[in-house]
């Protein structure tokens, strides 16, 4: 089984930067595309960025130029580094990934998700 692990939100004020971290744990063959989406109260979840195998990058246009998104391969890690923070960037944020574990076939997988808060 494999899963992903979030680590990295918390509380900040508008215009500061918060780093999110997720690692996929487990018996992994390969990973697809990494990226991380956000759940507002009240709405529903959208994605903020992604990011495939071969490092090709997708925005939400409400974070272009703010966030970036990364992956370390080698560490099976994906990264967001949020900067320009605004209170309207306060959500849940979700991992996800499309991971194949030796054996089996590829698997959409989600993490627990990590509450980023900007205050203002």
């Amino acid at each position: 089984q494999v899963q992903l692990g979030e680590s990295g939100g918390g509380l900040v004020q508008a215009g500061g930067s918060l780093r999110l971290s997720c690692a996929a744990s487990g018996s992994i063959f390969s990973i697809n595309a990494m990226g991380w989406y956000r759940q507002a109260p009240g709405k529903q979840r959208e994605l903020a960025a992604a990011i495939d195998s071969g490092g090709r990058i997708n925005y939400a246009d409400s974070v272009k130029g703010r966030f970036t998104i990364s992956r370390d391969n080698a560490r099976n890690t994906v990264y967001l580094q949020m900067n320009s923070l605004k209170p309207e960037d306060t959500a849940v944020y979700y991992c996800n990934a499309d991971i194949r574990a030796y054996g089996l076939r590829f698997e959409n997988v989600w993490g627990q998700g990590t509450q980023v808060t900007v205050s203002s």
